[in-house]
């Protein structure tokens, strides 16, 4: 029997029984959406957390940290600082393609009447370049001037000196404007809070100077928008170290450590350091060649994979909840399947009398119940679509939306789609298979004379 003929016979049977035919196909676009849906949600959601885990920073980035300077350091030991020396240490590392460090400063910015905590970052052009900008431009390491870039809700932090409302203690927004307006900042905090005050020696203490300090950028993500650069102030590393020499000359630069002498060093230490990392794979490695020499290091890598492996089992416990509809579809199929042999018995018989092959007699069930599946899956993939978009629009409607990551919460991949559709005429296939291998053992003069 040729294959054309073994379609249309199994099409044909199918069509003779129409209503149940729909209720076995019926089952399986349930079970099939099912799945998909169930998939789906668990996909969004890890995909959604790897979103979030991504916009605190490059999932290839390891901070790191000196112990000395955070408090961690074991009593008695030589104190472990984060100086140029260990940066270029860092840069030898196998895997490493840069690495840049991070010194913070704490200073004032202030316009007009309002002033701000501004917690300057001089930063190295490596970390720089990650940095997305609204407006503006990124400083350049060939710069002569000192300029900052401001993170995109830094206004918030701004309040009225002369009243003490701002933003947070209900003030409307900040009359401020970064980029169209000058920005004093005051580096040296200590004076500027003891002005007319006196020192040690009786001196009267003047007020710190201001310097005007122009912006450069800020950074992307509008009024509402966050990331991890959105309330902080980034300039060049360069410049800042060359700014703040100027200011303080032979005075300790604040937060910067003394020696046992309690004199100033003679090189910066810096707060912490960024290492980057030519791939994901090597993130692990990497850290743990700086935990070895002595440093606290940590990556959203590390977030990112503990994650991951909740969101696994999550999937599988939903895909486990989709699967079971479809093995009670499966077991439709094979009920309706074990009572088409029981209505074609002599059908049958007639056929093995004629010389039809048993493979044929096989095959014509397999196919029958592979179109089932073939059927349903489609209907079920367009049925999982339907409803993972009703799903995405009703979560993107609601309050749970303002509190989770940004997109849909039910993801279907390609992938899922083809596999799912497979899955489902495989089921069907392996449902008829047990049928069909009665079908093919039935002796034909039984068949005949069944009534």
């Amino acid at each position: 029997m040729k294959l054309s003929d073994l379609l249309n016979l199994s099409i044909n049977n199918l069509k003779r029984r129409k209503l149940r035919t729909f209720l076995t196909v019926l089952g399986v676009i349930i079970g099939t959406a099912s799945i998909v849906v169930m998939l789906s949600l668990g996909i969004g959601q890890s995909e959604a957390q790897k979103e979030m885990i991504e916009s605190y920073g490059s999932l290839t980035t390891i901070n790191v940290y000196s112990p000395s300077m955070y408090g961690s350091q074991e009593a008695g030991t030589e104190p472990l600082y984060l100086t140029d020396d260990s940066i270029e240490e860092f840069k030898r590392i196998e895997h490493v393609t840069g690495a840049s460090p991070i010194l913070s400063f704490s200073a004032i910015a202030k316009q007009g009447a309002y002033e701000a905590y501004l917690n300057l970052q001089g930063v190295g052009p490596e970390y720089m370049e990650n940095i997305e900008l609204s407006e503006g431009h990124l400083p350049k390491p060939t710069d002569q001037e000192l300029s900052i870039v401001y993170g995109n809700q830094m206004i918030y932090n701004f309040y009225n000196s002369k009243t003490g409302e701002g933003f947070w203690s209900g003030e409307t927004e900040p009359d401020v404007d970064l980029m169209g307006r000058s920005v004093f900042i005051i580096f040296d905090q200590n004076a500027y809070y003891s002005q007319g005050g006196t020192d040690a020696d009786g001196n009267v203490i003047a007020a710190p100077k201001k310097y005007i300090i122009p912006t450069a950028g800020i950074t992307d993500g509008g009024p509402t928008g966050y990331s991890n650069y959105s309330y902080g102030a980034y300039c060049d590393i360069d410049l800042l170290k060359a700014k703040l020499k100027s200011i303080f000359k032979k005075e300790q630069i604040p937060g910067q450590p003394a020696n046992s002498k309690g004199k100033p060093l003679s090189y910066f230490v810096y707060d912490s350091a960024e290492v980057y990392v030519d791939d994901m794979d090597h993130v692990a490695e990497v850290q743990d060649a700086l935990s070895r020499m002595g440093f606290q290091a940590s990556s959203n890598m590390e977030w990112l994979e503990q994650s991951q492996d909740s969101m696994r089992m999550q999937q599988a416990v939903l895909g486990g909840i989709g699967a079971v509809s479809l093995f009670v579809a499966a077991i439709g199929i094979a009920n309706t399947m074990m009572m088409s042999i029981y209505e074609r018995t002599k059908e049958i018989g007639v056929m093995k009398v004629l010389g039809c092959d048993m493979g044929n007699i096989r095959d014509m069930f397999l196919m029958e119940s592979g179109f089932i599946g073939l059927a349903g899956g489609v209907l079920g993939i367009i049925l999982s679509l339907t409803i993972s978009k009703v799903i995405n629009v009703l979560y993107l409607n609601s309050q749970a939306a303002m509190y989770g990551a940004a997109g849909n919460i039910s993801r279907i991949p390609l992938w899922l789609l083809l596999l799912a559709l497979i899955f489902a005429v495989l089921v069907g296939m392996l449902a008829g298979l047990m049928p069909a291998l009665r079908a093919m053992r039935l002796s034909p003069l039984n068949a005949i004379r069944n009534e």
